[in-house]
């Protein structure tokens, strides 16, 4: 599977803007990381399939938290790779009980969080954009509590179970979110 196809699958089971941005921000942070870790192509692919397919369920399963990442698991089975699968899986371990064990599911579940406070960040900003955000004004918001309360610090820590500090983890992720910054209208 390709990035367009997953956008199309995206499509048919996501109504709403801001999860289909969210999806793609993801997918791209996820694509960032796999190279800065030195995957070939195809877990370069998988990685972002991973994060643009993490949230296929979330308008499916309502509130039904312990479903989600279950649900997509079974709508992508035998369409990506058991590794995105286990990945998605375990982005919702909390709820799950499928714990992360690789750099994938670890990589997903801080991707996922720092999409929201990248977001969160440049939407602070004058001009609302990526553009104007910066690893430091990141780094500033990370230590803010108050600040995009909903975004777990812990699970963005993740990324130091990478070998990944986390102000590289916000350069990478900056980095990606730039790149599809005119899907995300930031």
């Amino acid at each position: 599977m390709n990035r367009e196809e997953a956008l199309s699958i995206i499509d048919g089971h996501i109504e709403k803007d801001y999860m289909k941005k969210h999806m793609v921000a993801v997918g791209a942070i996820m694509e960032g990381l796999a190279e800065a870790l030195g995957k070939d192509d195809e877990e370069n692919n998988d990685w972002m399939l991973a994060g643009l397919l993490h949230d296929i369920d979330f308008e499916e399963i309502g509130d039904d938290f312990a479903r989600h990442g279950l649900r997509s698991a079974e709508m992508l089975e035998g369409v990506v790779p058991q590794e995105v699968i286990q990945a998605i899986k375990s982005h919702n371990s909390h709820s799950t009980g499928f714990e992360p064990c690789s750099d994938m599911d670890f990589a997903l579940i801080a991707s996922d969080a720092l999409s929201g406070l990248l977001t969160a960040t440049a939407l602070i900003m004058p001009a609302k954009r990526l553009s104007d955000v910066s690893v430091e004004s990141v780094g500033k918001k990370f230590c803010k509590k108050d600040f995009a309360k909903n975004v777990s610090r812990e699970r963005l820590l993740y990324c130091e179970k990478l070998g990944i500090q986390k102000e590289d983890f916000f350069d990478i992720g900056l980095r990606a979110m730039l790149d599809v910054s005119a899907e995300l209208g930031l």
